[in-house]
């Protein structure tokens, strides 16, 4: 795409929460920049590109603190270049991504090699997360001081879950030291067990292990007991029942350091789509009752959950055609996830009005994770959305940019786009 880094994308809506900005405006991008006219971009007016945003909405460039890229390691589910080109049609410019690959980014050396690879071929900016235990193990802590000095945002062994509540006090500890958040994948082996889907009616009729909703708010409740006893940040991963929410709003209330996010799949479906046994519909935690998606919702509209994310997690073909016992986990999601939001939280349930949803995908995640990014302000770098809130569009699985193709929103007709995204002031993808 265009090396353009001079900019004026005229007349949108630019919604703008971190400056508590909504209004009818132009905005000015000079060598990468936001400025704050036109009078500040020096060069011929050859190279400054002028973007018609009537009936759009510019908002600053979307962050997604939850992607599995699968490299190193796992290329054949995806790459770090295939993952940032299905971020980039998704409309974000910033993606967290997760420890869970081959060799596991539990030490400086590996982070170095994700950062390199990202910079030489990433069409947005991929920040590594670092392991909380070593080779994701949950028996011995990584080098957390270490990882951080390598540029990890967080810390977290998601897709594993560390049972020791005692070396979770001390990674907790650690993490408070070098100043980085700890996320956590909430899940109680001993509850779950061989657990697939949601331990209720249809687990029952279909004869498929339950996953109950205990096995993830158990270490809910450990994770605001300990954020609590360490006085540090624990933000709590793809919250998936009406107890977790229940509790995180109660411990949130008390000034609990403690917080959670939620996945589109989570609030789109429930465990009622497994009946075929189609395994696009499997993910952990599982697709759960009304009731967990009615409480989810309502954690949505009164703050308790506070992020949106997408849970990216790439499978090939090969793996997800398999006996639903025998599948992965994991669905695809960075380039549906915005237009389900819209769909459901903005239109179908009025949770949330659309400054509060960008505001759950660029300032809510750039303060978890500390980093400067999620806001349009003068003098910050040019990573910017352009979301066409009234294009209405079909998902088709065949034409997305992942290397993947597990979702379960293949044919679903859906209300809302991001149409061009913006990094560093460069167009890095447009519909």
């Amino acid at each position: 795409m265009g090396a353009v880094m001079n900019m004026i994308i005229r007349s949108g809506r630019v919604i703008d929460p971190a400056n508590k900005r909504d209004e009818i405006a132009d905005l000015h991008i000079a060598d990468g920049k936001i400025v704050t006219s036109k009078s500040e971009i020096r060069s011929p007016k050859s190279e400054i590109e002028d973007i018609d945003a009537r009936g759009l909405i510019v908002t600053p460039g979307l962050i997604d603190m939850h992607v599995h890229l699968r490299e190193p390691g796992f290329s054949h589910k995806e790459t770090i270049e295939s993952g940032a080109r299905a971020a980039a049609a998704g409309g974000f410019t910033t993606v967290v991504c997760m420890p869970n690959t081959a060799p596991v980014p539990d030490n400086p050396g590996t982070i170095a090699w994700i950062k390199d690879r990202a910079c030489s071929i990433s069409r947005v900016n991929v920040l590594p997360t670092g392991a909380i235990s070593k080779n994701l193990a949950g028996e011995e802590l990584a080098p957390i001081g270490s990882l951080a000095q390598a540029g990890v945002v967080a810390i977290t062994d998601d897709g594993h879950c560390i049972q020791n509540h005692e070396l979770m006090r001390r990674a907790v500890e650690y993490a408070r030291m070098v100043g980085v958040p700890v996320l956590d994948h909430c899940q109680d082996y001993n509850l779950v067990g061989n657990g697939v889907v949601h331990e209720g009616y249809w687990s029952t009729l279909l004869g498929l292990p339950g996953w109950p909703a205990a096995g993830e708010e158990a270490i809910v409740m450990r994770n605001i007991l300990l954020a609590e006893l360490c006085d540090h940040h624990i933000h709590c991963q793809h919250i998936s029942t009406a107890g977790s929410v229940r509790l995180l709003r109660e411990a949130r209330a008390r000034g609990v350091k403690i917080s959670g996010e939620v996945c589109p799949h989570h609030i789109a479906l429930t465990d009622e789509a497994i009946q075929n046994f189609d395994t696009n519909y499997k993910v952990n935690p599982p697709l759960r009752s009304q009731n967990d998606v009615d409480a989810l919702l309502e954690g949505i509209a009164n703050g308790t959950l506070s992020i949106l994310c997408s849970d990216h997690a790439p499978h090939a073909n090969f793996e997800k055609e398999v006996e639903f016992d025998a599948a992965p986990f994991g669905i695809i999601g960075l380039e549906t996830e915005l237009g389900l939001f819209l769909d459901l939280l903005v239109r179908k349930h009025h949770t949330i009005d659309i400054a509060r949803l960008i505001q759950m995908y660029t300032v809510e995640p750039s303060r978890l994770s500390r980093i400067d990014a999620g806001t349009l302000s003068i003098g910050a770098r040019a990573d910017v959305t352009l979301i066409d809130p009234e294009l209405e569009w079909t998902v088709r699985v065949d034409q997305l940019e992942s290397a993947s193709r597990n979702s379960p929103f293949d044919g679903w007709k859906l209300k809302g786009r991001a149409v061009r995204t913006i990094v560093g002031g460069k167009t890095v993808w447009k519909l």
